[in-house]
């Protein structure tokens, strides 16, 4: 068998960590893996543990003040033991094969489950933040039951490079939770993140995050919401002709 050059690991460091989890933070809807595995890396302080390269990702340069850097990359810790992969570019289909080919091959022998995160349309308000699980093995919905996570009802799929990833996992029979949150179908989401982290995340790894940053991020845009929503309903009642208008027009986002 030759060997496959399409996708590499470049390690910077070794991990001390006894049996880490791996937490997903890969770009997808409403951000919401990104967003919440973001502010987990900043705030647990984890160590720029190494990059994935592949000959599929983007040619793009990235860059974070002023130094540039790889686009997909893992860190790590020893308290709590986990890992987290992030990019900052979103991994197009043709690169979910090697992508996922260099999890299964070589990071697996880093961690010893995996937890990956992904974002669902909310259909309301009331089911925003709304978190459900997936699990690989019996062992997994033990830990999501314990962690007071319902698991989904029914049937149902996740695409991308999430749904990839956790195919892969699968067949590798890696133990694996997916975490599916409610998220606006239109916008990054802070507030989804949140709440995937309060009520799925520190019971199953068992860590402290403050969100209050979250928080205050999706007070900013809710607000930003409301402006437009006015200003559209504005631009309404003043392309209705006079008889039409009426001050009871409902907005958009009620």
């Amino acid at each position: 068998m030759t060997e496959d050059t399409s996708v590499t690991f470049q390690q910077l460091t070794d991990i001390e960590a006894d049996s880490p989890t791996l937490i997903e933070g890969l770009p997808g809807h409403g951000l919401v893996a990104s967003i919440a595995v973001d502010q987990i890396t900043e705030q647990l302080g984890l160590q720029y543990h190494g990059n994935i390269q592949s000959t599929e990702f983007p040619p793009v340069t990235t860059f974070e003040d002023g130094r540039v850097r790889e686009p997909v990359r893992v860190y790590a810790g020893s308290e709590p033991p986990m890992m987290t992969l992030q990019s900052d570019v979103a991994i197009q289909p043709n690169a979910f094969d090697a992508l996922g080919r260099c999890v299964i091959e070589t990071l697996t022998d880093e961690f010893d489950r995996a937890i990956f995160l992904a974002g669902a349309p909310a259909q309301s308000e009331e089911e925003h933040g709304d978190v459900v699980g997936v699990a690989t093995t019996d062992d997994v919905e033990v830990a999501l039951d314990a962690a007071d996570i319902e698991l989904a009802h029914g049937s149902g799929m996740v695409a991308g490079v999430t749904g990839s990833l956790v195919h892969d996992c699968y067949q590798a029979d890696i133990p694996t939770a997916l975490l599916v949150v409610q998220a606006n179908p239109y916008l990054p989401d802070p507030n989804a993140a949140r709440s995937v982290i309060e009520n799925a995340l520190e019971p199953l790894v068992d860590f402290d995050i403050d969100t209050t940053k979250l928080a205050k991020q999706g007070e900013k845009i809710q607000q930003r919401k409301q402006q437009i929503a006015e200003q559209l309903q504005q631009m309404y009642q003043q392309q209705q002709p006079q008889d039409q208008r009426t001050p009871s027009q409902p907005s958009m986002y009620q």
